[in-house]
């Protein structure tokens, strides 16, 4: 059998194999990979170091597990920077398979800062139908979170109190996996006039940039590599997104030479029948 022959009839256990190696050595071979932060996540950042101890901000946690892997780092080390800074935090989530993963991140940062569930943060729960629920925090946070995740009514909560709407929060930062950052965009952002910074999947980052430029955002993270650029602007301490982008360059660097390879092949053969 001819070489062409070979690469055009590789075994795809081959590629298992070979994929499954470029995403295992990385997590044990000690190497660093390269971060350079953008200005889109730098101003993220920049505007919650800007913040003072007592502001508040909204936090919207609207992915599923499967985008775990992606926000979760990024959610993490931006909530962290908030409590050390003695911000305020509200959390929302608007994806239906959004509590478990908002619900873990305020259980673990609470137990690391010693923060007070009421008082130094709040979580009011989900709620179906996004667009409804956004533009009706835009009035009151009542309408539609008349109590916490937990069933506790909010206005026993005093963290609450003077806390009526959009206008009492310096931005919402939304975590997104879907079509729900649309809303937060157009409604409120557009109809309340909330800053809104969106961390976002690696395949959805690229729709966005558009509202940067038109200012309807004040920044956003893209994936596992803007997640790795905050990371690196906050000094975080376990660096997940950072360690996560090893086992994603290797693995991109097999992926382009299996496609190298597969077009040799290709091109060798057609010359062959020639």
């Amino acid at each position: 059998m001819a070489f062409y022959e070979k690469l055009m009839t590789m075994d795809r256990r081959v590629v298992y194999i070979t994929m499954a190696l470029a995403v295992a050595i990385p997590l044990f071979v000690p190497f660093q990979v390269p971060i350079h932060t953008t200005s889109e996540v730098k101003s993220v950042y920049d505007f919650i170091e800007s913040l003072k101890p007592g502001d508040r901000l909204l936090i919207a946690i609207d992915y599923d597990p499967n985008a775990m892997a992606e926000l979760h780092p990024m959610a993490l080390t931006i909530c962290r920077q908030c409590f050390a800074k003695g911000i305020k935090l509200f959390f929302v989530t608007l994806s239906q398979n959004g509590p478990g993963m908002a619900e873990q991140l305020v259980s673990r940062l609470s137990k690391e800062f010693n923060k007070k569930n009421g008082v130094d943060y709040i979580y009011l729960g989900y709620k179906p139908y996004p667009g409804l629920v956004i533009l009706s925090m835009g009035q009151n946070f009542r309408i539609s979170f008349p109590m916490d995740y937990y069933g506790t009514p909010v206005d026993s909560m005093p963290i609450m109190q003077g806390i009526r709407n959009y206008d009492d929060m310096k931005a919402v930062i939304a975590f997104e996996a879907g079509w729900v950052a649309d809303s937060w965009i157009g409604d409120a952002n557009g109809r309340y006039k909330l800053p809104v910074a969106l961390g976002l999947t690696g395949v959805m980052t690229a729709d966005y940039y558009p509202y940067i430029q038109s200012k309807q955002i004040i920044g956003l993270m893209g994936g596992l590599k803007g997640a790795a650029e905050y990371e690196t602007l906050a000094k975080a301490k376990d660096r997940i997104a950072s360690r996560g982008m090893k086992v994603q360059t290797i693995t991109h660097i097999v992926v382009i030479l299996f496609i190298i390879v597969g077009n040799i092949g290709f091109f060798m053969s057609r010359r062959k029948k020639l």
